[in-house]
Order: structure tokens, then C-alpha cells, then sequence
């Protein structure tokens, strides 16, 4: 019997590329993605793309609707699923760094509790593949470690504290027999061959404005940039690592940093902004305290420059994320993330081309 493997997190876009890549293994996996009844269209038209693409049989791509928040995921009969389950990947997360606490920890901690609780009836289960993100850390200053969660650290939003709050719960299954890997992202920006994302947030804000701007741009850029790093990678490198590295059997147990091992200070990542959009940067050093009080206060600021106060915060983020077992494991299989200077310009004609594209997250 084929192998079936359970996703949350369709239709959205690292899920949605995970399901290209497990399509592609040998055999005929069959991918049962739980979608929540308000994305079933979209979740119908991306399921008939992928098929056609990679030339698969739809049936492979079964729908069903659920919701990771309700108990057994909202399905009438979830014992029938996981009888039958071998895998799952848990992508299924609220991405917003201004979301309500009380809707982060609805989805991010009761819907992870939920699928834990799911995980442990399946007794055909193999592996629970999590998607963390490297953020855990909060604003931990210095090295935060892939053994590292609990550290005293205190966060920037409830985004941060309740996939924190999350990775608690994964470990403490996991430490109990539960069959676990936990992958932390950093900030995913789009695909780096191709440009493509389905948002644009993070460190998009600052290409969106650098590209509003004349030939010399003027940029109010945070203390110690010089010193701070950001920490991005592509999409197609976060997809590619969680799906190399789930199939191999030392990655069991594991818990993964999928970050930069070498990250561009802040400085230095402006400066290939710069470059890639073609503008001459002129910088303006400001405490990270005032920038976000102008963009919250003072009239006009936000409208103007389009980038939310609390984007701010990750360009003076004070956390290095060692990436020492993602880096031997990933090494071995022949996967590196790719460098900034050569994703940027990428991202850019991306941009260019596809200006509809928001900021709005999927919730």
C-alpha cells in the first residue's frame, strides 16, 4: 500500500510547494491536505495546477475539509485518517506579526495540541514532520542554538511567544515516544530561481519602498546595523531542506535551524537592496525605538513609507541562530542556502512584475 501523508498549511505557499516536492518521490504517494473551508476553492484551483504541472494523477491530491483548531481537526471521522496516515506535516500556522493573541493561540497552540493529539492515535505513523520557525528565540541575545527553546526570552509579538508556546508542547510529545522532526525557518522570503511568493512582508517593505523612490534614496536604517544581521532565506531552500531531510532517517529526533549560516549584517543587506533595486541608499541612523514611534504617531509616516513598526524589529534583531546540525545534515545531501546577494535581484524582477501581490496573510 502506498504511503499517505497527511499536510496542514494547503493552500499555502511553502505548502503548497512541500506537496510538489513529496508528489515528486518514487512510488505513488497519495498527500491528503486538510483545508479549511473558506480557502476550499482556492485550495481546488492550486490541487488541479500542481496535478497538471507535475503531471500526476489529481486523485493523488486528496481535499478534505477540517480545521486544525477544532478537536480531531474537525473531521467527522478522524479515527478513519489516522488509520491510515504515515506521515504528517504540520505547516498549518498563523503568520502575522500584528495578530490578536487570542487568534495566535487558537491556531498556533491549541491547532499544534490538536494535531499532536491526532499524531499519537496514528498508529501507523512514522514521523511528524513540524515547521517551527527560528523566531522561538524571541529577543534572545547572542547565540541561540538548535537544542536551544527555553532561554528566558522575552518576545516582540504574539506570533513569536506562540509558536515558542508550540515547540513546547512538540517537544515534550516528542521526549514521550511521539516520532518527531522540528524545522525553524528563518524569515521566507520568495523562491530564489524564480521570484515567486505569495506575499509581500518582511524585508519586502523596504524593496517596495526603495522602488517608490527617485535614484538617490533616502533610508532611516537602526543602530548597530553594522553589528546586527538579518536573517533571510528563499522559499524553495526552506522546501527543499524540510523535504531532503524528512525522508532520511538521522533526521529523526532532530530539531533544525533552516537559517543563513552566514547572514548579512544589516548594513550590508540595505547595501544589496540598494544594488538590486538600483537606487543609491543615503543613510539615516535612528534608534529603533523612534523609527516605530514615527510610523505608529506621527501623520502621514506609515502612509508614506508603507512599512509597519513592528517590521522593524528584525532589522535590529539581536539573535544569531547557529545552524551547525542543519549545515552537516543538509551538507551531506548536497543542499546549501543560498546567498542574499544572489536571491535579491531575483525577488526584485519578481516584484516588478507582479505588483498586485499584498502583504495580507492567509488567516
Amino acid at each position: 500500500m502506498a504511503k499517505k501523508v497527511l499536510l496542514t498549511g494547503f493552500p499555502g505557499f511553502l505548502g503548497s510547494e512541500l506537496v510538489r516536492r513529496i508528489l515528486r518521490r518514487p512510488g505513488e504517494t497519495e498527500i491528503v491536505c486538510l483545508v479549511q473551508a473558506k480557502f476550499a476553492a482556492l485550495a481546488t484551483r492550486r490541487a488541479e495546477e500542481i496535478a497538471v504541472e507535475e503531471k500526476v494523477d489529481l486523485a493523488r491530491i486528496a481535499l478534505i475539509e477540517g480545521d486544525i483548531t477544532e478537536p480531531g481537526l474537525g473531521l467527522s471521522d478522524p479515527a478513519r485518517l489516522a488509520r491510515e496516515v504515515g506521515e504528517i506535516f504540520h505547516l498549518a500556522a498563523v503568520y502575522d506579526l500584528a495578530v490578536r493573541r487570542e487568534l495566535a493561540m487558537k491556531v498556533n497552540v491549541d491547532g499544534t495540541r490538536n494535531v499532536l493529539d491526532f499524531a499519537e492515535s496514528a498508529k501507523r505513523l512514522e514521523r511528524l514532520q513540524y515547521v517551527s520557525t527560528c523566531y522561538v528565540s524571541g529577543r534572545h541575545v547572542g547565540i541561540f542554538r538548535e537544542t536551544d527553546l527555553v532561554k528566558g526570552q522575552e518576545f516582540q509579538n504574539f506570533y513569536e511567544e506562540t509558536k515558542y508556546l508550540a515547540e513546547i508542547d512538540v517537544r515534550e510529545r516528542q521526549e514521550k515516544g511521539l516520532p518527531t522532526t522540528i524545522y525553524r525557518p528563518g524569515i521566507v522570503v520568495g523562491d530564489s530561481r524564480t521570484g515567486e511568493t505569495q506575499k509581500y512582508d518582511g524585508p519586502y517593505y523596504i524593496l517596495r519602498w526603495l522602488l517608490k523612490q527617485p535614484t538617490v534614496a533616502v533610508l532611516p536604517v537602526p543602530a548597530g546595523a553594522d553589528k546586527l544581521r538579518v536573517n533571510l532565506v528563499p522559499s524553495d531552500f526552506v522546501v527543499g531542506a524540510i523535504d531532503a531531510l524528512s525522508k532520511e532517517k538521522l533526521s529523526l529526533g532532530q530539531c533544525y535551524q533552516l537559517a543563513d549560516p552566514d547572514p548579512p549584517t544589516i548594513q550590508e543587506a540595505i547595501r544589496l537592496m540598494g544594488e538590486s533595486t538600483g537606487r543609491y541608499i543615503v543613510r539615516v541612523p535612528v534608534t529603533v525605538g523612534l523609527a516605530k514611534a514615527a510610523i505608529d504617531h506621527v501623520p502621514g509616516v506609515y502612509r508614506l513609507m508603507g512599512i509597519p513598526s513592528n517590521a522593524i524589529d528584525y532589522f535590529a534583531h539581536p539573535t544569531f541562530y547557529d545552524t551547525s546540525q542543519a549545515d552537516a545534515d543538509l551538507s551531506a545531501l548536497g543542499i546549501a542556502c543560498p546567498r542574499l546577494a544572489d536571491v535579491l535581484p531575483v525577488l526584485v524582477a519578481f516584484m516588478k512584475k507582479h505588483p498586485e501581490i499584498s502583504s495580507a496573510a492567509m488567516v
